[in-house]
């Protein structure tokens, strides 16, 4: 199942492609000033070019001093400067908001995707046993001697069998629209490259009449060795999921966790796993922490250019800033997450999304900032929280 850690480094990627889309729209806002002032070429009278090139410069200084201060503080007159200027503000403002809903609503999709994943690749068993069942009635048609052992024993493995008659990965995947339409190469491929010749599979349909633990060790053995090695599979899902490298790792322990579960006195209403145990809360964990952290991301600032005196808070790598600012964050609005708990799982965020020397800046950041504001009584917790201030 998902753990918080996860959902930490999808706000942080989400943080992360924010931070970057605003210096885009700051660009385009002055883009736009400058296209208000460019000379028209087509124009029959001759157009002062001096003039809007200085109409021009104005402008882009007003917007400038506003992205600073969020305010205009000039006594200037030109009213098509001032239009100019307020126009880029407001194009500025609204991209903002757009790109602040998108890339929240981003980071959800990418959490909910994981999910689709290991529902999708569970329900491979199906497509694969359809592929049998038709190759089965083709040679059956034909009145032709099936060759090579054939896979159809698979179909009734006790342990397939009890993958797919589950109702709960039924109703997930009907709930939440999936499908394998398409794909049917794929399915092909990866039945013919894989399952149709494997040692283990082979060695099991000599077996007359296999335990339902050898029944199960072979299911396991087939998501294992087989379907997670496959490289069309890979190849799909990464083509799909910019982040599949990341992801995989959570989509195989839901899906061999899953299959451990299928005991031989379960029944078809098993329930497999959730996203998390209370995705619900889960999911208003990291959207808060998402825009709390944006919302924020002055103050933060602020406290870790306070922090780092002897260092240019501009130098600091802009994943290490975002880093702080969400660990601040968390320590600030969630109340019963302990201190030190928040300090380690962002040290070993940094640890794999950002540069060597990341881990001991931010562990000396966070710890120094943590013992501020917890003596000044800016961070309280309660609950469980308390576990790390004693």
């Amino acid at each position: 199942m998902l753990n918080r850690r996860i959902l930490r480094i999808k706000a942080m990627q989400a943080i992360y492609a924010y931070v970057q889309a605003e210096g885009s729209d700051y660009l385009l806002a002055l883009d736009l000033i400058a296209d208000r002032f460019a000379p028209d070429l087509m124009a029959i009278e001759a157009q002062d070019r001096k003039k809007l090139e200085g109409q021009k410069q104005i402008a882009s200084l007003m917007f400038k001093e506003w992205y600073k201060t969020r305010q205009f503080d000039t006594e200037e007159k030109d009213r098509e400067i001032l239009d100019a200027a307020q126009a880029a503000v407001n194009f500025y403002q609204n991209s903002l908001r757009k790109d602040l809903k998108y890339f929240g609503t981003q980071m959800v999709n990418a959490v909910e995707e994981i999910y689709d994943r290991y529902l999708l690749t569970l329900a491979l068993m199906q497509e694969i046993v359809y592929l049998i069942e038709g190759e089965e009635k083709k040679a059956a048609t034909r009145f032709t001697q099936r060759q090579d052992a054939d896979l159809h024993p698979l179909i009734n493995n006790k342990a397939v069998q009890k993958l797919l008659q589950n109702k709960f990965l039924e109703q997930r995947i009907i709930r939440r629209n999936l499908s394998w339409a398409g794909e049917q190469e794929l399915i092909q491929k990866i039945y013919r490259n894989n399952l149709k010749n494997d040692p283990e599979i082979l060695a099991w349909l000599e077996t007359p009449e296999p335990t339902y633990e050898q029944d199960h060790d072979l299911l396991k053995h087939i998501f294992k060795n087989l379907i997670f090695k496959d490289e069309n599979l890979q190849a799909l899902f990464e083509e799909k999921d910019l982040n599949w490298v990341e992801n995989k790792s959570v989509v195989k322990n839901l899906v061999n966790k899953s299959i451990k579960m299928l005991e031989e006195n379960t029944d078809e209403n098993l329930p497999l796993l959730d996203l998390s145990p209370s995705w619900e809360d889960d999911k208003a964990f990291f959207e808060e922490l998402y825009h709390e952290t944006l919302k924020d991301d002055e103050k933060y600032e602020k406290m870790i250019a306070d922090s780092v005196q002897n260092w240019d808070v501009e130098r600091v790598a802009l994943l290490d800033k975002i880093i702080l600012k969400m660990a601040l964050c968390e320590m600030h609005i969630f109340r019963s997450i302990p201190v030190k708990v928040t300090i380690n799982e962002y040290i070993d965020i940094s640890k794999v999304y950002s540069t060597p020397k990341s881990k001991q800046f931010i562990n000396g950041v966070l710890d120094k900032l943590s013992q501020d504001l917890i003596s000044s009584g800016a961070i309280r917790k309660s609950g469980r929280g308390l576990l790390d201030n004693k």
